[in-house]
Protein backbone atom coordinates (compact mmCIF):
# COMPACT_ATOMS: atom_id res chain seq x y z
CA UNK A 1 0.00 0.00 0.00
CA UNK A 2 1.48 3.36 -1.01
CA UNK A 3 1.70 6.23 1.43
CA UNK A 4 -1.15 8.72 0.84
CA UNK A 5 -0.04 11.28 -1.74
CA UNK A 6 -2.31 13.91 -0.13
CA UNK A 7 -0.02 13.95 2.92
CA UNK A 8 3.05 14.81 0.88
CA UNK A 9 4.29 18.26 -0.03
CA UNK A 10 4.62 19.72 -3.50
CA UNK A 11 7.23 17.89 -5.59
CA UNK A 12 7.67 15.32 -2.80
CA UNK A 13 7.72 11.65 -3.73
CA UNK A 14 7.93 8.48 -1.67
CA UNK A 15 11.27 6.68 -1.97
CA UNK A 16 10.71 4.01 0.71
CA UNK A 17 7.55 3.02 2.60
CA UNK A 18 7.71 0.16 5.11
CA UNK A 19 5.82 -1.20 8.05
CA UNK A 20 7.97 -2.72 10.80
CA UNK A 21 9.47 -6.08 9.94
CA UNK A 22 7.20 -9.14 10.09
CA UNK A 23 9.26 -10.51 12.99
CA UNK A 24 7.13 -8.33 15.26
CA UNK A 25 4.20 -10.60 14.39
CA UNK A 26 5.85 -13.90 15.38
CA UNK A 27 4.80 -13.77 19.04
CA UNK A 28 1.21 -12.72 18.25
CA UNK A 29 0.88 -15.63 15.79
CA UNK A 30 2.27 -18.03 18.40
CA UNK A 31 -0.17 -16.58 20.94
CA UNK A 32 -3.01 -17.18 18.47
CA UNK A 33 -2.12 -20.87 18.18
CA UNK A 34 -1.67 -21.28 21.95
CA UNK A 35 -4.94 -19.54 22.88
CA UNK A 36 -6.99 -21.39 20.26
CA UNK A 37 -5.33 -24.72 21.01
CA UNK A 38 -5.59 -24.41 24.78
CA UNK A 39 -9.17 -23.14 24.57
CA UNK A 40 -10.15 -26.05 22.31
CA UNK A 41 -8.46 -28.55 24.61
CA UNK A 42 -10.18 -27.16 27.71
CA UNK A 43 -13.54 -27.06 25.91
CA UNK A 44 -13.12 -30.70 24.93
CA UNK A 45 -12.28 -31.63 28.55
CA UNK A 46 -15.55 -30.25 29.89
CA UNK A 47 -17.63 -31.63 27.01
CA UNK A 48 -20.43 -33.84 28.31
CA UNK A 49 -20.39 -32.47 31.83
CA UNK A 50 -23.43 -30.85 33.40
CA UNK A 51 -21.69 -27.49 33.61
CA UNK A 52 -20.14 -27.44 30.13
CA UNK A 53 -22.22 -24.52 28.77
CA UNK A 54 -21.12 -21.93 31.35
CA UNK A 55 -17.51 -23.12 31.04
CA UNK A 56 -17.65 -22.82 27.25
CA UNK A 57 -18.98 -19.27 27.58
CA UNK A 58 -16.21 -18.41 30.07
CA UNK A 59 -13.59 -19.97 27.79
CA UNK A 60 -14.94 -18.05 24.79
CA UNK A 61 -14.89 -14.74 26.67
CA UNK A 62 -11.39 -15.35 28.08
CA UNK A 63 -10.16 -16.49 24.66
CA UNK A 64 -11.63 -13.45 22.94
CA UNK A 65 -10.03 -11.08 25.46
CA UNK A 66 -6.64 -12.78 25.09
CA UNK A 67 -6.87 -12.77 21.29
CA UNK A 68 -7.70 -9.06 21.22
CA UNK A 69 -4.90 -8.26 23.71
CA UNK A 70 -2.17 -10.57 22.39
CA UNK A 71 -3.00 -10.88 18.69
CA UNK A 72 -5.27 -8.15 17.34
CA UNK A 73 -3.66 -5.18 19.15
CA UNK A 74 -0.09 -6.00 18.00
CA UNK A 75 -1.34 -6.62 14.46
CA UNK A 76 -3.11 -3.25 14.35
CA UNK A 77 -0.05 -1.51 15.85
CA UNK A 78 2.13 -3.13 13.18
CA UNK A 79 -0.24 -2.18 10.36
CA UNK A 80 -0.58 1.44 11.51
CA UNK A 81 3.16 2.04 11.94
CA UNK A 82 4.74 3.58 8.85
CA UNK A 83 8.40 4.27 8.12
CA UNK A 84 8.60 6.54 5.07
CA UNK A 85 11.51 8.17 3.27
CA UNK A 86 10.52 10.80 0.72
CA UNK A 87 12.58 13.04 -1.48
CA UNK A 88 12.37 15.74 1.22
CA UNK A 89 12.04 14.08 4.64
CA UNK A 90 12.07 10.98 6.79
CA UNK A 91 8.73 10.28 8.47
CA UNK A 92 7.54 7.84 11.10
CA UNK A 93 3.86 7.54 11.93
CA UNK A 94 2.49 5.39 14.75
CA UNK A 95 -0.83 4.78 16.42
CA UNK A 96 -4.47 4.03 15.93
CA UNK A 97 -6.48 6.19 18.31
CA UNK A 98 -3.65 8.53 19.24
CA UNK A 99 -1.41 9.13 16.22
CA UNK A 100 2.14 10.29 16.72
CA UNK A 101 4.60 11.29 14.08
CA UNK A 102 8.19 12.30 13.63
CA UNK A 103 9.47 14.18 10.60
CA UNK A 104 13.09 14.93 9.91
CA UNK A 105 13.92 17.07 6.89
CA UNK A 106 16.66 15.37 4.89
CA UNK A 107 18.65 18.60 4.93
CA UNK A 108 18.86 18.36 8.78
CA UNK A 109 20.24 14.81 8.86
CA UNK A 110 23.94 14.69 9.72
CA UNK A 111 24.59 10.96 9.48
CA UNK A 112 22.83 7.67 8.97
CA UNK A 113 23.97 4.31 10.29
CA UNK A 114 22.47 0.91 10.94
CA UNK A 115 23.05 -2.13 13.07
CA UNK A 116 21.68 -5.61 13.04
CA UNK A 117 22.61 -8.69 14.99
CA UNK A 118 22.63 -12.24 13.77
CA UNK A 119 18.88 -12.77 14.18
CA UNK A 120 18.10 -9.49 12.42
CA UNK A 121 20.45 -10.43 9.58
CA UNK A 122 18.79 -13.82 9.20
CA UNK A 123 15.31 -12.32 8.86
CA UNK A 124 16.39 -9.21 6.92
CA UNK A 125 15.85 -6.26 9.22
CA UNK A 126 17.73 -4.01 11.62
CA UNK A 127 17.87 -0.73 13.47
CA UNK A 128 18.37 2.50 11.53
CA UNK A 129 20.15 5.25 13.49
CA UNK A 130 19.68 8.81 12.27
CA UNK A 131 21.68 11.68 13.70
CA UNK A 132 20.27 15.11 13.07
CA UNK A 133 20.46 18.50 14.69
CA UNK A 134 18.63 17.10 17.73
CA UNK A 135 20.47 16.19 20.94
CA UNK A 136 20.34 12.42 20.62
CA UNK A 137 20.27 10.14 17.59
CA UNK A 138 16.91 8.65 16.68
CA UNK A 139 16.70 4.89 16.41
CA UNK A 140 14.12 3.12 14.30
CA UNK A 141 13.95 -0.57 15.19
CA UNK A 142 12.90 -3.46 12.95
CA UNK A 143 13.26 -1.63 9.65
CA UNK A 144 12.95 -4.19 6.81
CA UNK A 145 15.97 -4.34 4.47
CA UNK A 146 17.78 -1.85 6.70
CA UNK A 147 20.98 -1.83 4.62
CA UNK A 148 19.00 -0.99 1.49
CA UNK A 149 17.09 1.76 3.32
CA UNK A 150 20.37 3.08 4.72
CA UNK A 151 21.86 3.28 1.22
CA UNK A 152 18.78 4.94 -0.26
CA UNK A 153 18.57 7.45 2.56
CA UNK A 154 22.28 8.24 2.27
CA UNK A 155 21.94 8.75 -1.48
CA UNK A 156 18.87 10.91 -1.00
CA UNK A 157 20.67 13.07 1.58
CA UNK A 158 23.78 13.41 -0.55
CA UNK A 159 21.98 13.69 -3.85
CA UNK A 160 24.63 14.48 -6.42
CA UNK A 161 23.21 15.89 -9.67
CA UNK A 162 26.18 14.34 -11.49
CA UNK A 163 25.19 10.81 -10.46
CA UNK A 164 24.25 8.51 -13.30
CA UNK A 165 21.57 6.77 -11.22
CA UNK A 166 18.70 8.02 -9.12
CA UNK A 167 17.81 6.60 -5.68
CA UNK A 168 15.60 3.91 -7.19
CA UNK A 169 18.55 2.50 -9.17
CA UNK A 170 17.34 3.44 -12.64
CA UNK A 171 19.33 5.47 -15.14
CA UNK A 172 18.56 9.18 -15.27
Amino acid sequence: MAYPEALLGADEHVVVHHHPHWKRLVLPVLALFVVVGLGSYLAALVNGTAWSSPVWIALAVAGAVLLVWWVLAPLVRWKTTHFVVTTQRLMVRRGVFTRTGEDIPLSRINSVSFRHGLTDRLVGCGTLVVESASDEPLEFADVPRVEHVHTLLYREINDDPNDDFDVRGSAR
